[in-house]
């Protein structure tokens, strides 16, 4: 439905998606950023007053939601970031080889449906010495949340626009060719905990894990 999708869903997740919980994680990781950054699935802007003006050259937001970019361009007016939107899907970054330092992925890799191909692109575009920042929602360890996490999926999976609850981010990650650097995990609200379990940190390529920066 393009009208849930292009109006409501944007205005939604610009009013739930950044409680203090979330919002002090981006405040940790977001101005690990630096260089040239590609934030993927930049969504209503909630990372942009994050980033480090002084560390970041361009900010790249890679947005397919017209709503969002709409939500987004406000945000950008508040900083002092260099930011190009690109408005197509995670999938299909357009930008060459090797050409990004940073990736960053808050609340994406949960939802985009070509997962693979969105982490084969990451790596594409990455130096050789850059690194992906991740903040992701997923699948609990707890086995009886995990039960409540695949019969609410479909819900969610409608609600937010293809939000899955049982995605192991970070194995899918390491799968794609990434090493987890650094990593935290945890419930960010006691209920419900079945769509609260997240991860974040740092991944680097795997080329990367021989040669120490």
């Amino acid at each position: 439905m393009p009208f849930y999708r292009d109006y409501i869903y944007p205005r939604l997740v610009d009013m739930l998606g950044d409680p203090p919980p979330i919002r002090e994680i981006r405040k940790q990781i977001i101005p690990l950023a630096e260089g040239n950054v590609l934030e993927i699935g930049a969504g209503s802007g909630a990372n942009f007053l994050h980033y480090d003006p002084a560390r970041v050259n361009k900010l790249y937001a890679l947005e397919p939601n017209l709503g969002m970019i709409r939500l987004a361009e406000r945000q950008a007016h508040r900083t002092k970031l260099n930011i190009e939107f690109l408005d197509l899907p995670g999938e299909h970054i357009p930008l060459g080889d090797s050409t990004v330092d940073t990736v960053v992925s808050t609340f994406t890799l949960c939802t985009i449906p070509g997962i693979v191909d969105a982490i084969g692109g990451i790596a594409r575009v990455l130096k050789p010495d850059g690194k992906l920042i991740f903040f992701e929602l997923g699948l609990s360890p707890d086995p009886e949340v995990q039960r409540w996490q695949k019969r609410l999926e479909p819900i969610h999976r409608w609600l937010f626009q293809g939000l899955y609850l049982t995605r192991d981010i970070p194995s899918l990650i390491t799968q794609g060719g990434f090493q987890i650097q650094q990593m935290e995990t945890g419930y960010l609200a006691q209920f419900p905990k079945s769509s609260s379990y997240c991860w974040w940190g740092i991944a680097i390529l795997q080329s990367q894990k021989d040669h120490p920066s």
